[in-house]
């Protein structure tokens, strides 16, 4: 039994109730059999077990009270899973379906990415089973200064620093950020994703969303294609969706759907600008339901509780969530002639899904790499409140698409390397697989 098998069946033998973190621990062990090949190195320090194990996990109560005075319990988590390269860094997530495995599946793919960026960060992921929908705003602030009531003790601005993510957005960071400054008396940069008037970064909101486009533009380029004209499936209306759109349409992309958990709209002449804006208003001022576009936009078919991949298109944009590309979606895709997938959501595609996907030659933008501008700006953002500085948005733009072009180029480099030229998913396991494994060795068994 290889390497590679012998350390992923410790992982499913350690925490047998955990599915998704088997599937990305394994997505990205599978790939790796020829580093070993041709790095003994790691093998002898176990790096395997190393890098799977994490560094620290945090589970705690969070008590909290709502609008009706009733004492409502949620269960709060972080797992710092390694700092070979940087302070943990990763998002929150507030959704009922969080667990611990979910977690884990999120910090693990959080190594990998954080590494690709070339940014001095390690990867962390956290949350809590809480769920901000339906709730006031006063429920929400009671949660979230209850919920870091306990995390402040495990974070920093050199030590851990978390983001937003599903169900964490301004509203949240906010309350957590007054809480920990009102705990520890600091004004540091702990959180990120914070308002533009007391630390944030311009671009941060849009960050995730424009560096999945220019992923793919990077990828179309290397095929001597580009966006312009091509009909874009996007999943989701969220905030990676919503910036997803906005960057298709800037570069002449057709953007025809967009979805919710309900459904999924197709509108065959386009979600332009002036849509987009209409869906913006819809989803975060009013927090409707993708559904009311029809209303408004007559011309349009929702399609309830469906997801878009069934409909003809060029390019798919899966910016929803995880494995909401399955194998009925992926052959649809390859029926219809699609030539490019760029993640922006977290493993959006199944191991299923992606074996077919690739098998029909399928232009390939992995998570760990196409979604990694979120948490490239994020460290920009840390960078900024280090030097107590701002940069303009045109700064951050320019250095967010330079850092995606950057992550690209290292991806098709190392699947080049290691004889699988174009396979982006096999390129960016090993690059950011190799950067952490050479920092672990050089700080020893820790």
């Amino acid at each position: 039994m290889s390497y590679v098998k012998e350390a992923f069946d410790r992982v499913k033998l350690r925490d047998p109730d955990q599915p998704e973190f088997h599937q990305a621990v394994w997505e990205v062990l599978e790939t790796l059999e020829p580093v070993f090949d041709k790095h003994p190195e790691y093998k002898d320090a176990n790096i395997l077990e190393m890098i799977t194990e994490p560094e620290r996990i945090i589970t705690f109560r969070v008590p909290w009270v709502d609008d009706n005075g009733a004492i409502q319990v949620n269960r709060g988590m972080r797992v710092e899973f390694n700092s070979a390269i940087g302070p943990y860094k990763g998002g929150l997530r507030f959704h009922p379906s969080v667990n611990l495995g979910i977690i884990k599946f999120l910090g693990f793919e959080q190594i990998l990415k954080n590494a690709l960026t070339t940014r001095p960060i390690g990867g962390g992921k956290g949350g809590s089973d809480f769920n901000p929908k339906g709730k006031s705003d006063m429920e929400v602030m009671r949660f979230c200064q209850s919920f870091m009531t306990e995390l402040y003790r495990h974070i920093g601005a050199n030590i851990d620093v978390p983001a937003g993510d599903i169900g964490v957005g301004g509203r949240e960071i906010g309350y957590m950020f007054g809480q920990y400054k009102r705990l520890t008396g600091k004004w540091e940069g702990v959180l990120t994703g914070k308002g533009y008037g007391w630390g944030g970064s311009l671009i941060r909101p849009e960050a995730t969303g424009y560096g999945q486009v220019y992923f793919l533009r990077e990828m179309l380029a290397s095929k001597g294609e580009s966006i312009e004209g091509k009909a874009c499936a996007i999943s989701g209306s969220g905030n990676v969706a919503q910036y997803c759109a906005e960057k298709i349409i800037s570069y002449g992309g057709k953007v025809i759907t967009m979805s919710d958990s309900g459904g999924y709209i197709f509108d065959s002449d386009g979600i332009d600008q002036s849509k987009l804006a209409w869906i913006m208003d819809l989803k975060n001022n009013r927090r409707g339901r993708i559904k009311e576009y029809v209303k408004e936009y007559p011309g349009a078919v929702y399609h309830e509780g469906k997801r878009p991949w069934g409909e003809k298109c060029d390019i798919a944009l899966p910016s929803a969530t995880q494995n909401e590309i399955e194998e009925k979606g992926a052959n649809n895709l390859v029926k219809n002639g699609c030539m490019a997938i760029s993640e922006g959501a977290n493993m959006p595609t199944s191991p299923e899904a992606y074996a077919i996907l690739s098998k029909a030659g399928v232009l390939f933008g992995p998570a760990k790499a196409a979604n990694a501008g979120g948490v490239a700006v994020s460290s920009l953002e840390m960078s900024q409140n280090a030097a107590f500085d701002e940069w303009t948005s045109e700064k951050v733009d320019s250095k967010l698409d330079q850092i995606m072009t950057g992550i690209h180029k290292q991806c098709a480099d190392a699947a080049e390397e290691y004889n699988q030229k174009g396979n982006l998913v096999v390129g960016a396991n090993i690059a950011g697989f190799i950067k952490v494994a050479e920092a672990m060795l050089d700080q020893g068994v820790v």
